[in-house]
């Protein structure tokens, strides 16, 4: 009789075994996009930092794992096409992560040259062009960024995993007493909306940011007087803070606990 029961002792075993297991899962934040995002090895060694290097200290760290996989000089398209970058990720996503990603800043490249070879179709469409990649060598067909950023969340999504895009920060360019924007916040915008990602408005609220304290302060406090894409220390700080405060007042994101 002992014997018969066996079986039956051991799922129900497994499934309180998987439920424990389940309980004690700790998700990961991973958190991919550019130099911007995480600037070199992501320690200030050349005094730029990206605000991914800053985000980690807004969370829990016995509750869940934060993970920069950011890499400058990357755009949507040399990211995702990188074995060694975004499948690498992909293959470590896990159901219940979170994907946190910022691009832009390198999209606007020439889509083909000698040096990168890095650039997209501008906008968020389904167009797409056929070229021969010089670094590469061989041909490849360049979508917009936009698609790119759909792309991603497609396969965030599929792995059972939370996407959020945030729109590119701004660079330290003025018009007058007011910071240009970027259509690329607003494509961000669109495939967040169209791909079913949570979105972070991170150019505006870094500009609502900057232009409040104005021109002067922001260009020697925030940025190195040479660079007007990457930020210093200070800069990053306040990135990270914003994208924090972002991810707290979007509780539907799911983040919110960890923090």
């Amino acid at each position: 009789m002992k014997l018969k029961l066996l079986p039956w002792a051991a799922v129900l075993f497994a499934v309180i075994g998987m439920s424990f297991l389940e309980r004690q899962h700790k998700p990961t934040l991973f958190i991919i996009g550019d130099s911007t995002v995480k600037n070199g090895q992501g320690n200030g060694s050349n005094g730029q930092w990206g605000w991914g290097s800053f985000i980690g200290q807004y969370f829990k760290s016995d509750k869940i794992n934060v993970k920069n996989r950011a890499l400058g000089g990357t755009s949507t398209r040399t990211f995702y096409n990188n074995p060694k970058l975004w499948q690498k990720v992909l293959d470590s996503i896990q159901p219940g992560d979170f994907v946190l990603m910022q691009f832009g800043h390198n999209d606007s490249s020439p889509i083909v040259d000698t040096l990168r070879a890095r650039g997209t179709i501008k906008g968020n469409g389904d167009d797409y062009q056929e070229v021969y990649n010089p670094l590469l060598k061989q041909n490849e067909v360049v979508y917009s960024y936009g698609f790119y950023l759909r792309r991603f969340v497609k396969n965030i999504q599929d792995k059972g995993a939370i996407a959020i895009i945030c729109s590119p920060i701004p660079r330290n360019a003025w018009a007058g007493t007011q910071i240009r924007r970027s259509d690329y916040a607003l494509w961000a915008k669109e495939a967040a909306q169209q791909s079913g990602a949570f979105f972070i408005p991170l150019q505006d609220q870094v500009i609502a940011q900057y232009e409040t304290m104005g021109k002067k302060k922001v260009e020697t406090e925030f940025f190195d007087p040479k660079d007007a894409t990457h930020t210093i220390k200070a800069g990053a700080l306040l990135n990270a803070k914003l994208v924090a405060e972002q991810l707290k007042a979007q509780p539907k994101v799911g983040l919110k606990k960890f923090m």
